[in-house]
């Protein structure tokens, strides 16, 4: 029996990452794969030519793999998790987390901004309630949403949206996400003006698309990717959970499409993801008025708990401007 072309990529591009022929194997017969077949499946993998000239260009990129599993066996011994931390002043955050590429969490960062109480749903149906706002929809359809969001779009009444948010229940089918772009929306830029400044930490003049709205119901999950910059995620309302995987482990991740990775970090298939078995995973559960400062390059998925409005910001006011990482994709 033949492999299908989804088992022969699989092969192709375990076998360039170094899994062991038998651990392959062993899958390929957990999969239906009668054992003999299974072997011979593996090693005519192995003879392909472009698997032949891969392990060369493989060969090229050991001494910067070599470094990097380096750089996380550091990130191990210094049993580094992400910090929760109330008075940072910015040019300790600049510092001990934006410089030195660490995550953290500062509890107090929304303390006493105006958009803890008017962004909280009940009250952006009360005074924008009638705008029309772009969302994402369908979701649950389409497995490559996070990929192709295009045939997601779809346009509402702000108040509809969010009444279907607090009575639907949880689900991933419905999101407003910082690809509908809602406060580039004139009935919606006043919003804004709840946004405080924060010298050291974000710039007084953010450029267009610098402040991105996320507003989605309990259940709402983002994929596991890197961003390609850093970015301050600002929770407004309710709760999401975060698992975060260090840049430096990039190569055990799968990331197949840009900023994409094939892996659900809350439940990976090691079976068909065995290298993500040594990523660290950090989890960070961020509530209201908390903020999480995610590096450039650092992976993390999305998980809402609740009904949820965040505010996102990637305009940093740091000298020399947000270190970005120019990415082939």
């Amino acid at each position: 029996m033949a492999l299908s072309p989804a088992w022969d990529a699989w092969l192709s591009e375990n076998l360039l990452r170094g899994v062991a022929a038998e651990a392959l194997a062993r899958t390929l017969v957990a999969g239906g794969v009668a054992p003999e077949e299974a072997r011979s499946e593996v090693a005519r993998a192995g003879r392909h030519p472009a698997v032949e000239a891969g392990a060369r260009h493989v060969a090229l990129r050991a001494e910067v793999a070599s470094l990097l599993e380096v750089r996380s066996a550091l990130h191990a011994q210094a049993r580094a998790g992400v910090e929760r931390r109330r008075g940072v002043s910015a040019g300790e955050f600049q510092a001990r987390y934006y410089r030195a590429h660490r995550p953290v969490v500062l509890e107090d960062f929304l303390e006493g901004w105006s958009l803890l109480e008017r962004w909280r749903p009940e009250a952006l149906a009360r005074e924008l309630g009638d705008v029309e706002v772009e969302v994402m929809a369908g979701r649950d359809t389409r497995a490559d949403h996070d990929l192709s969001p295009d045939g997601c779009r779809t346009v509402m009444r702000l108040a509809d949206f969010l009444h279907r948010l607090e009575h639907g229940g949880p689900t991933n089918d419905l999101y407003l996400t910082a690809r509908n772009f809602a406060l580039e929306r004139p009935e919606l830029r006043r919003l804004l003006d709840d946004v405080r400044p924060a010298p050291g930490f974000l710039q007084p003049q953010p450029p267009p698309g610098g402040i991105k709205l996320w507003v989605g119901p309990a259940g709402t999950r983002t994929a596991l990717h890197h961003d390609v910059d850093s970015v301050l995620f600002c929770q407004v309302h309710g709760r999401k959970r975060f698992w975060l995987i260090p840049s430096f482990e990039t190569p055990r991740v799968y990331n197949r499409e840009h900023v994409w990775s094939a892996v659900d970090a809350a439940a990976p298939d090691l079976a068909r993801f065995p290298g993500f078995a040594t990523a660290h995973v950090h989890e960070v559960v961020l509530g209201p008025g908390e903020m999480l400062f995610i590096p450039v390059g650092w992976w993390h998925q999305v998980h809402a708990l609740d009904v949820s409005v965040s505010v996102t910001f990637q305009s940093l006011d740091v000298p020399g401007g947000n270190a970005r990482w120019h990415t082939s994709g």
